[in-house]
């Protein structure tokens, strides 16, 4: 299923923009600029001038977060939002953070990363057939956006998941992400199971080649309760490379 880039939807920046000339490099000044949500634009914002303790000498990033790793990646994995001081600090998502150690590990070990860390911009790591992004691209309080700052942030995703062309395989980490994923399929009428339950380790084939995998998002909330293991993760993984490479 081939899916058309829109022509006329505006992004959060109030400009609009013409979907078959659109590029990564665009989206990603879109993002960066946005100032559409109030709330998440002073949380942000003051969190990165207050910063923590550990990290008072370090300059925070204090923007929305785009995603990042290569274009033609055949997985991409849905993240919530950036973290206060993970990736509201260091400008990339799942960098810098216990949720970033977690997640870096388990792609590593899976052959979706050259290293196991993702620590700060500058540290060398690579993704392999992998690209990471968030549903909401600023630091939300208390980790939970309002609806109507999902729906600012949505035509983003929108376009990013446009423009990754070659993905078959979408790991959703939380029921955010996988909510949020939901929509795009609605957005585009692509065909779906008519009972998606979120759930770990669930996986459902679309109606357009790509099968979607869900899982319990790697914070510590989930990986110090032991909700999400080292274990549980890198079998969900491998059935994800198992997927790719029937593909």
């Amino acid at each position: 299923m081939t899916i058309a880039l829109s022509q006329a939807n505006p992004t959060n920046t109030g400009k609009a923009y013409d979907g078959d000339n659109d590029n990564l490099e665009r989206l990603r000044e879109d993002i960066i600029s946005c100032r559409k949500c109030k709330r998440l634009v002073n949380f942000r914002e003051k969190i990165a001038k207050e910063k923590t303790k550990r990290f008072r000498e370090q300059e925070y990033w204090g923007k929305p977060v785009p995603g990042f790793g290569p274009a033609d990646a055949r997985l991409v994995v849905i993240g919530l939002a950036p973290a206060a001081h993970g990736g509201n600090r260091t400008g990339r998502v799942f960098t810098g953070d216990l949720s970033a150690r977690f997640l870096m590990k388990g792609l590593y070990d899976a052959g979706f990363a050259n290293q196991p860390n993702s620590d700060n911009t500058g540290d060398g790591l690579q993704l392999k057939d992998c690209y990471i992004l968030a549903a909401v691209r600023c630091v939300p309080p208390d980790n939970i956006p309002t609806r109507e700052e999902m729906q600012n942030c949505f035509p983003f995703l929108r376009r990013e998941l446009d423009l990754l062309r070659n993905s078959t395989a979408i790991l959703l980490l939380g029921k955010i992400a996988f909510d949020s994923y939901i929509k795009y399929l609605k957005h585009y009428g692509i065909g779906m199971p008519s009972k998606m339950v979120f759930k770990h380790a669930n996986s459902y084939n679309l109606d357009d080649g790509k099968r979607i995998f869900a899982s319990f998002h790697p914070s510590p909330r989930n990986t110090n309760t032991g909700n999400l293991t080292p274990d549980m993760f890198k079998t969900l993984l491998n059935s994800i490379k198992e997927f790719i490479q029937d593909s």
